[in-house]
């Protein structure tokens, strides 16, 4: 693991810092669920907070790290990101307890749900271009004209941050205290922050436990990337899974996954409504097509993780009225 940007220590320090509301979040065996599946199913539930997923965790241990490196001037610098939602989300929430400016872009064809909540949690939102890499070539202009006019801007990526994924490993860290050993951690994939943060912990503290990430089938850049090494940017993206449409591989993210993950599965659309679907009949509860993703691959795998015990994080549950109609309540 010499060649992580992340390091466990860290992970571990994130578990213990960050905002609690992103803490010790549920995590338990669905016996629907796994009597379903025939996968010991151990869920972690990541949507009951603020936010509705598990970004603050991640975020709120980047500005910790942020000010703990550069003190308290760090509030004189606006902070500009790109986003689907949840990741700015976590950015604002952050950054607003701190008395940091938040700048975020958006795709026009963002989630308006999320596009309004990061609004209601303090940021500016702009919306740029027809899906988050768009958006985040125009914030990257935004930041680079905006320095070169003597303004103090710090662009953020999502992916390319390692303590963005050692925060986002702390949820790991809880898991490892479930009492019986985890054989296999099925997680998105989108810019890859949470499944090196995963990943790192688990190969730290319990290596024999496989790491398997998981990519929209209208998506696959990250996969690709992963699985040969090299950074290709995909033309367009084609999936109802907003938070893992990637089509620009992070290099940084994809070094790091090569080092923890073992595999990377692909997920249609249909796989992720049945996931939804499976979810929302066995718990009552609305998860994001991004959220359910280790739920699909879970499925699609059933027959290998046979009476396995599978750790799956919930992790996204905002759903518009319009997209529930069309996708859960049948």
């Amino acid at each position: 693991m010499s060649n992580l940007s992340l390091a466990p220590e860290r992970i571990e320090e994130a578990s213990r810092v960050i905002d609690p509301v992103f803490l010790r979040t549920p995590q338990f065996v669905s016996e629907a669920l796994s009597e379903r599946l025939g996968v010991h199913v151990v869920l972690k539930v990541e949507t009951l907070n603020p936010l509705r997923s598990f970004k603050g965790r991640g975020t709120d241990y980047f500005l910790h790290r942020l000010r703990a490196g550069a003190g308290a001037g760090v509030g004189s610098q606006t902070l500009v990101a790109a986003s689907a939602g949840n990741f700015g989300q976590g950015l604002a929430f952050a950054a607003r307890s701190r008395g940091i400016p938040v700048v975020i872009y958006a795709a026009h064809t963002a989630n308006p749900l999320k596009v309004e909540r990061m609004r209601q949690l303090g940021a500016e939102v702009r919306l740029a271009g027809d899906d988050v890499d768009a958006a985040k070539r125009e914030a990257r202009a935004h930041v680079a004209e905006q320095s070169a006019a003597g303004h103090a801007l710090l662009f953020v990526e999502d992916g390319a941050e390692p303590a963005i994924a050692e925060g986002a490993g702390s949820m790991a860290v809880e898991l490892t205290q479930w009492p019986e050993s985890i054989d296999a951690v099925l997680a998105p994939v989108g810019n890859g922050a949470l499944i090196t943060g995963l990943g790192c912990w688990f190969k730290a503290t319990s290596p024999a436990t496989t790491i398997i990430g998981v990519c929209a089938s209208g998506a696959t850049a990250m996969e690709q990337a992963w699985r040969t090494g090299e950074l290709v940017s995909a033309a367009t993206v084609d999936t109802i899974a907003d938070g893992i449409a990637v089509r620009e591989p992070i290099a940084l993210a994809v070094n790091d996954m090569r080092a923890v993950v073992n595999d990377v599965v692909l997920v249609d659309d249909d796989m992720l409504v049945e996931a939804m679907r499976l979810v929302f009949d066995t718990l009552g509860v609305v998860i994001e097509p991004a959220g359910v993703a280790g739920i699909a691959a879970c499925i699609q795998m059933r027959a290998q993780l046979q009476g396995a015990t599978v750790a799956i994080p919930l992790c996204g549950g905002y759903v518009t009225p319009e997209q529930f109609a069309r996708w859960v309540s049948r």
